[in-house]
């Protein structure tokens, strides 16, 4: 199975013969096997030159960029060989489509919701009680199907995620005081840490959507932008309970992310190196967790369910089969 390869030092990356060579400011070259590559994230200083990015291009590889403070900042895209002018022009019709693009995104927030109340059964199910967020979620939940605008729906999201992190502080056995989401930037350590996390989530889907032929600018919950590729946003609310938020619950109930774990200085705005790369560490370790399709009846990844859910929202597409959002059944 190809993997991510992350960079945390600086240092200069280049074609050598039919592989990769990493060349660090500090420390010894090594050499990277293009072929078990899935796509580069940059933590550091790097530079590089036109021979590297034809040379990944022609593998398929993209690059995704990380400032000082762990924020995704961009991507380098390859040109696209999974081209197809139809699904395109379908992907903009549903998206001018009112009626449909909001049913799409219903199906999001629907299957978002309900991973997120899966979370919660399983702490209430272990001695955490939060039972109260459970009930005020699950009838939040049934005001989803009864939204007539996106920005209904969202408010609708908004108020579930609004529940769902008052029961942080109960799932979380650290003192972490946890109030309100704050992304821009992130007030607190808890902030910075799910910041961080849905940033390698939105740069693991993107990855994934290259190797479709869907446009990853198109979307239907988020409204589609500049400078960001907003479908990524609308598929990581399905996969964050499942793949970001279990792993903050687990980094942080396990003692492995602290307070000493960030720069007090800077309001926990910057997470140190060796926590950056331990949730990284452990984000690909989640990722290469099987699970017995219950369609497929074969074992699959969890990497792989992104890839998945991107086939169903292609079918959905193009006219062949509803879409339903993914949801945890195990």
């Amino acid at each position: 199975m190809k993997q991510s390869f992350y960079i945390y030092n600086s240092g200069d990356i280049k074609r050598k013969d039919n592989t990769l060579q990493f060349c660090p400011n500090e420390g010894a070259k090594r050499d990277i096997p293009i072929e078990r590559i899935s796509d580069i994230c940059v933590m550091s200083e790097m530079t590089f030159n036109t021979t590297f990015l034809n040379y990944i291009s022609q593998y398929g590889i993209p690059i995704h960029f990380f400032n000082y403070y762990n924020f995704y900042t961009g991507s380098y895209y390859p040109r696209e060989s999974l081209l197809a002018g139809q699904l395109l022009v379908n992907q903009v019709e549903v998206y001018k489509n009112g009626e449909k693009r909001l049913e799409i995104a219903q199906k999001f927030i629907d299957a978002a919701s309900f991973n997120i109340y899966r979370n919660l059964r399983y702490y209430n199910g272990r001695g955490k009680d939060v039972s109260q967020w459970m009930e005020e979620i699950e009838g939040l939940r049934r005001q989803i199907t009864k939204t007539n605008t996106i920005n209904e729906l969202m408010g609708v999201e908004g108020n579930i995620r609004q529940q769902y992190y008052a029961a942080w502080n109960v799932i979380v056995n650290q003192e972490i005081d946890f109030k309100k989401r704050v992304m821009h930037p992130p007030d607190n350590m808890i902030n910075s840490l799910i910041s961080y996390v849905n940033s390698l989530i939105y740069a693991k889907i993107l990855s994934e959507v290259y190797h479709t032929q869907l446009n990853p600018t198109i979307s239907y919950l988020h409204e589609p932008g500049v400078r960001r590729y907003s479908l990524c946003l609308d598929v990581s609310e399905i996969f964050k309970p499942l793949i970001g938020d279990r792993l903050i619950f687990s980094l942080l109930n396990r003692n492995q992310i602290t307070e000493e774990s960030f720069t007090k200085e800077l309001n926990f705005l910057h997470l140190k190196k060796d926590a950056s790369k331990l949730i990284a560490r452990e984000l690909e370790n989640s990722l290469k967790k099987t699970i017995k399709h219950k369609e497929l009846g074969r074992q699959v990844s969890y990497q792989y369910l992104i890839r998945l859910e991107l086939y169903k929202l292609i079918k959905h597409i193009i006219g062949e089969k509803e879409y339903e959002g993914f949801k945890i059944w195990w």
